[in-house]
């Protein structure tokens, strides 16, 4: 059930919002509207599919908190969270109308298109504006937003960093794509070679880059920006297995952020993974690969 009580009439704004790309941003653009009624956003976690569909479930472009914040800075005053359960997926379009919707006494509701709810996602747009009729709302539609001939949306920004392209998930995002998570004790061998790194777990659940090497940027509780290489993978050179985020600080050799929570910002791709057959050529090779970073950040 929505968390608090009922509201004074609001504009309301619905979906999922992973990764508040800029699909989501067109629909919360057209819902904050003139600013003369406050903006409503209601979510889902967990993800529907991860739900009904666990062996089919994303992998989560933004955590929670993450996903709240983004909502708030493009303009929400409220941020409502369905906790997404069989229970609610068995909810006919009518009973989540009156459950979610109603007590927020909304005066527009804003949607994408392609917006489906009720049991067995039997909802659809048409669904909402005859209860929206039955109740008094109205119901904005808005068609899906593209990049050239690409429709921008959460799966396909997921494919794109599948696939390493971070440039393409960029674009779609409005932003650097970002992984976030606190600092943790890794092999010490970064520092040993010369090169320490600030280095993230990385789970099942959340969405990471393919394997590989980037440049991007860091940025700790100090508010920081900081140029960094960073290697995406399992350390193949020294047959590691956990796969990490690990950031080099660009040019900072005794940063110390362990415990400490840091965003990693994934701005271009250097190259793939490789297992060298020795430390020398891998020095080399993150040598090469620091320079290309500082040339595409723009440090040289």
């Amino acid at each position: 059930m929505p968390t608090g009580g009922t509201v004074n009439q609001s504009v309301v704004a619905i979906g999922n919002f992973d990764g508040v790309h800029r699909g989501h941003r067109k629909v919360l653009t057209e819902a904050v509207g003139d600013g003369s009624l406050p903006l409503v956003v209601i979510t889902f976690w967990p993800h529907p599919v991860s739900v009904l569909r666990p062996e089919m479930a994303p992998r989560m472009l933004t955590d929670l908190p993450h996903r709240i914040e983004l909502l708030k800075q493009a303009g929400a005053h409220e941020v409502r969270v369905i906790n997404f359960t069989p229970a609610v997926s068995a909810l006919s379009p009518a009973e989540f109308v009156e459950t979610y919707l109603l007590p927020l006494s909304p005066a527009r509701v804003v949607v994408g298109d392609n917006f489906r709810f009720g049991r067995g996602a039997r909802g659809d747009v048409g669904t909402l504006e005859e209860l929206g009729r039955e109740h008094g709302f109205e119901v904005v539609p808005l068609s899906l937003e593209s990049v050239g001939e690409s429709v921008t949306c959460s799966s396909l920004i997921r494919t794109s960093l599948e696939e390493g392209d971070v440039t393409e998930a960029l674009v779609h995002l409005g932003r650097p794509f970002t992984f976030r998570g606190v600092v943790v004790m890794g092999d010490q061998r970064g520092r040993e070679l010369g090169f320490p790194t600030a280095n993230l777990s990385v789970g099942d659940d959340m969405a990471v880059p393919a394997d590989g090497v980037y440049a991007g940027w860091l940025t700790a509780e100090d508010g920081l920006r900081r140029a960094a290489a960073i290697s995406v993978g399992s350390n193949p050179t020294f047959d590691g297995v956990d796969r990490r985020v690990e950031s080099y600080v660009i040019d900072e050799t005794d940063l110390e952020l362990y415990g400490v929570e840091v965003v990693v910002e994934f701005v271009a791709r250097l190259r793939g993974q490789v297992k060298y057959t020795g430390v020398e050529a891998l020095v080399e090779q993150m040598k090469l690969d620091v320079q290309r970073a500082r040339e595409i950040l723009g440090l040289s």
